[in-house]
């Protein structure tokens, strides 16, 4: 186990691309550069996105982050 601080600590980056070849990339054969496209895209920016908000839109997740934070000050 690695420091926060370890440059080279990517356990992140190991943990996203190793879930993105198990779901965007499965089946494993794209139509054309198009679909593989649409596929990636659609996979970091409404899945991860959504997940790390919560699944909440940004506005309503920032809303909620800054009642919370008023609220404990």
């Amino acid at each position: 186990m690695s420091w926060a601080d370890d440059p080279y600590n990517n356990a992140f980056a190991e943990s996203f691309w190793s879930r993105f070849k198990a779901e965007v990339l499965e089946g494993g054969v794209f139509l054309d550069l198009e679909d593989a496209r649409t596929e990636i895209f659609d996979y970091i920016e409404i899945y991860c996105r959504h997940f790390a908000l919560e699944y909440k839109s940004p506005l309503i997740f920032e809303s909620d982050f800054y009642t919370k934070l008023a609220s404990l000050l």
